[in-house]
């Protein structure tokens, strides 16, 4: 997927743009709190594309949840808050520190001794984000 970085680059440049003042009027009068109800509606759409095992309806579905988190980032980044890119790092991170298994040729250990591990990181996290 070499040119998976490009395509989704461009698609930033076109929320950002459905965003400005040349865009789309739905789309700037768009808030996080008024994105809520489209994103547990296309959360649930994709839920039913799955269930139903139809692939395409599936990519159409991912789609629009991806359509959905681009613009709630476009919007956090218009208001200063962060941008795609901070979501994107922030979950990097993540599936990194997560993953020791993977990332840090940890032990690899049964199913459910890697759910344990998973959970033992993320209360770790929380934790120290709780004292913070």
């Amino acid at each position: 997927m070499p040119d998976t970085g490009n395509r989704f680059s461009n698609f930033v440049d076109i929320v950002e743009k459905l965003r400005s003042g040349a865009g789309c009027p739905w789309d700037r009068k768009q808030t996080t709190l008024t994105l809520k109800r489209y994103l547990l509606e296309e959360t649930q759409e994709t839920l039913e594309a799955i269930d139903s095992n139809d692939t395409e309806h599936i990519k159409e579905e991912l789609g629009d949840l991806l359509y959905i988190i681009v613009l709630l980032a476009q919007i956090s980044s218009e208001e200063d808050h962060f941008n795609i890119s901070d979501v994107i790092n922030e979950i990097t991170a993540k599936m990194l520190r997560r993953h020791p298994h993977v990332f840090e040729n940890s032990i690899t250990g049964t199913d459910e001794e890697l759910r344990q591990q998973w959970l033992s990181i993320k209360n770790k996290e929380k934790s120290i984000k709780d004292t913070s």
